[in-house]
C-alpha cells in the first residue's frame, strides 16, 4: 500500500533550492514561511532572530553550560563526535547515543568545492542584466555566481554606487574588483554562490563587518534575551552588525567581548589581504572541517569527541580549550594500533553509513520508506510494507505516517539531503490526522540546524518542502558516477549502438 500519485506536482519548476530560506528563517520551518523560489536573500535586521551564519549546535541548559556533567567520574553527554582521518579524506561523524545522526565529509581537493564561507577578492567577469546576476571569477574552476539581491549598493568600492539603483548593471561592471564571501558550494555544474554581506561566526556571536543589524538567537528564552541584549550594547563594535548566538547563553560580558575582540582582528587582517593582493585571490578561509564542526556542535551535551589522529587531536583539544575549558578533557585520542577496531568499525558508524547509502529504509513497525534522487528534486514514498496494524486502516496508516516523519527528519539530517523534497505519505481519510501528521514532521525537522520550510499537506496527498543546500550529499560524497551508465541507472543493449 502506497500513496497517491505525484501528479502535477513533479512539474514544479526547479527553484533555489532552501538556500533562498533567509538565514533568519526557523529552523523547524513554517507553511507560512516566503517562498523558497525567492532569489533574493532576506538581510538580518530584527531584533531577535535565529541562529546565523552556519547554524549551532543545541541549546546547553541554563547554569550548567561552562562546567560539562560528570557521572562516576566520566562525562555523561547525549552525543558523540568520531573523527577518522585518512590520507585523502577526513570523516566526522555525530552519533546521538548510539544512532549516527550526521556525517560529515571533507576532501584534500576540497579547496575547489568546500569553500563555504571562504572570503575572496574577485573580479567580475560579465554581468547578465536579464538573470539579475553577474559571474565572478574567484579563483576556482567555475565562476561563483552573485545575484543583485545579495550586492551591497554602499560599499566603498573603486567605482562609485548609487544606493538608489535598482539593477544589476548599475551596481556592477566587468573587471570590477569586489570581496565577497561563499554561501553555497559549487554543486554539480553550477558554481559557487556569493554574497557581498560578509560574516564572520566566532565562538558565542556572528560579526556583520560595516552592517547595521544587531539581534540574538531565538532559540534562547525570553530573560536570557533580555540579559544578552544588555550586554550586547556593550560589546557592539561602531560601525559593524553583531548577532549573538545560542551558544552565548550564560556568558559574560567579558567573554563576549573577548569574541568580538578575536573577530574584529580577523576582519582587519582581512581588510588588509584585500588591499594588497591581486583578484583573484583567498583572503580567509574556514578552519578545518573538524574543528568548524566543532564550534558549531561541541557543548557540555557531548560526552566526547574522538579523533584517531594524533596531530588533528592536537589542534581540536588547543582550539577547545581557547574556547571552554571545561570540556578539553572530553577530546580523546583514539590509537587504531593499540586498539582492535577502527574508529568507524567500534562505534557502528560503517555499517549505519551503508544503511544511509540505501533507497529503501525500514520503519520498526515494518512499514519503509523509499529515497529517490533526481536533478530537480527528491521524492520520498512511505509504505506500509509489513505493518498490517491491529484496529482499523485509518489507525494503521496514520501510526505508520507518524513513523515515517519522525524516520525521515533523521535520514534528511544525516544524507545532507537539500533543495526541494516532495513526501507521498499514505492517503488519511481524517484532517486532524492529517495535521498531525505534518505537525510531527515540523517538530522533528526542528532538531536540524539547517533551515527548512515544510508546506501542509496538498490536495494529492503530497507533502512539500524545502531543505537549504549548502554541499554535496553523503550518497554524493561517498559515491562515482556508474562509468558503465553514467548515471542513469540502466545500460543501453548493444542492439542500439
Amino acid at each position: 500500500m502506497h500513496g497517491g500519485s505525484f501528479g502535477a506536482a513533479l512539474a514544479r519548476r526547479d527553484v533555489e533550492r532552501a538556500d533562498e530560506a533567509a538565514a533568519l528563517s526557523r529552523p523547524g520551518g513554517a507553511s507560512g514561511a516566503p517562498a523558497a523560489g525567492s532569489r533574493r536573500r532576506a538581510r538580518p535586521g530584527r531584533a531577535d532572530v535565529d541562529e546565523e551564519q552556519g547554524g549551532d549546535g543545541a541549546p546547553t541548559a541554563a547554569g550548567r553550560r561552562r562546567r560539562g556533567r560528570e557521572r562516576n567520574g566520566r562525562p555523561v553527554g547525549r552525543y558523540l563526535m568520531c573523527v577518522h582521518v585518512r590520507p585523502e579524506v577526513t570523516q566526522i561523524a555525530v552519533l546521538e547515543g548510539r544512532s549516527l545522526i550526521e556525517h560529515h565529509v571533507a576532501r584534500a581537493q576540497d579547496d575547489a568545492n568546500q569553500i563555504d564561507g571562504n572570503i575572496y577578492r574577485g573580479r567580475v567577469k560579465n554581468v547578465l542584466p536579464g538573470m539579475e546576476a553577474a559571474f565572478v571569477d574567484i579563483g576556482t574552476p567555475k565562476n561563483a555566481v552573485l545575484y543583485w539581491g545579495d550586492v551591497q549598493a554602499d560599499r566603498d568600492d573603486a567605482i562609485e554606487r548609487d544606493p538608489s539603483a535598482r539593477r544589476i548593471e548599475h551596481l556592477l561592471r566587468p573587471g570590477q574588483t569586489i570581496v565577497c564571501q561563499v554561501t553555497k558550494n559549487p554543486i554539480g555544474l553550477k558554481g559557487a554562490r556569493l554574497t557581498e554581506e560578509i560574516s564572520l561566526p566566532g565562538r558565542f556571536v556572528v560579526l556583520v563587518p560595516g552592517a547595521s543589524v544587531s539581534g540574538i538567537s531565538k532559540r534562547l528564552d525570553d530573560h536570557e534575551r533580555k540579559r544578552l541584549r544588555k550586554l550586547l550594547d556593550e560589546v557592539r563594535p561602531e560601525g559593524h552588525g553583531l548577532i549573538v548566538r545560542t551558544a552565548a547563553e550564560g556568558v559574560s560580558a567579558d567573554e563576549l567581548r573577548k569574541d568580538v575582540e578575536q573577530l574584529l582582528a580577523k576582519w582587519a587582517d582581512i581588510e588588509e589581504k584585500a588591499r594588497r593582493l591581486p583578484a583573484p585571490s583567498l583572503l580567509h578561509s574556514d578552519a578545518h572541517l573538524a574543528l568548524r564542526v566543532i564550534r558549531e556542535e561541541f557543548t557540555e551535551q557531548y560526552r566526547g569527541v574522538i579523533v584517531d589522529d594524533p596531530e588533528l587531536f592536537e589542534a581540536v583539544r588547543d582550539y577547545v580549550r581557547d574556547i571552554d575549558p571545561s570540556l578539553v578533557d572530553r577530546v580523546q585520542h583514539y590509537d587504531p594500533a593499540a586498539e582492535s577496531l577502527p574508529i568507524f568499525e567500534r562505534h557502528h558508524v560503517h555499517e549505519q553509513l551503508h544503511k544511509a547509502l540505501d533507497r529503501k529504509v525500514w520503519l520498526p513497525s515494518g512499514g519503509s520508506l523509499i529515497i529517490e534522487r533526481t536533478e530537480a528534486l527528491t521524492v520520498i514514498d512511505v509504505n506500509t510494507g509489513k505493518n498490517v496494524g491491529s484496529s482499523n486502516l485509518e489507525e494503521t496508516v496514520f501510526r505508520n505516517n507518524l513513523e515515517a516523519a519522525d524516520e525521515i527528519a533523521r535520514q534528511l539530517r544525516l544524507r545532507d539531503i537539500g533543495g526541494i523534497i516532495v513526501i507521498d505519505f499514505i492517503d488519511m481519510e481524517i484532517k486532524a490526522n492529517r495535521h498531525e501528521v505534518t505537525t510531527a514532521l515540523r517538530s522533528a525537522l526542528a532538531r536540524d540546524k539547517t533551515p527548512t520550510q515544510v508546506f501542509d499537506i496538498s490536495e494529492l496527498g503530497l507533502v512539500e518542502m524545502t531543505r537549504k543546500r549548502v554541499g554535496e550529499g553523503l550518497v554524493e560524497a561517498l559515491s562515482d558516477v556508474c562509468p558503465a551508465c553514467s548515471g542513469r541507472g540502466l545500460v543501453l543493449r548493444d542492439a542500439l549502438d
